[in-house]
């Protein structure tokens, strides 16, 4: 495997982490009547050339995915698990690490390759 994420400054991640604001911000509108709900995930303090650093990261996504996306509306409820799937693979392809996009497919079930094109 390529070592590149070695090279990669902590900038473009935190670029990242704010992108994950207004992505969480956006899927969270799901819930009309209420005003919008966001949550910030930090992960500088995560090593995400690691598999572990990763892993941390993902959990730190799906965990506020699922608060941001939580009602007590039973009716809403049914919608809160589409929001936060939905959040969750926002965030994922917004922070834009090939290892969280993996262990995310991995997670969620997605066997097929990614579609990409090179030359």
């Amino acid at each position: 495997m390529n070592s590149n994420v070695n090279s990669v400054t902590r900038i473009p991640l935190v670029l990242a982490a704010a992108t994950l604001i207004s992505c969480v911000w956006s899927v969270s509108t799901c819930f009309g009547g209420e005003p919008p709900r966001a949550e910030t995930v930090k992960f500088q303090d995560l090593d995400v050339s690691t598999s572990e650093g990763v892993q941390a990261l993902y959990a730190r996504i799906h965990a506020a995915a699922r608060r941001v996306c939580s009602t007590s509306d039973p009716i809403q409820h049914l919608g809160a698990n589409d929001c936060a799937k939905t959040a969750e693979a926002r965030a994922v392809a917004n922070v834009g690490l090939p290892q969280l996009t993996a262990f995310y497919r991995m997670q969620a079930g997605v066997h097929a390759p990614p579609l990409s094109a090179s030359r």
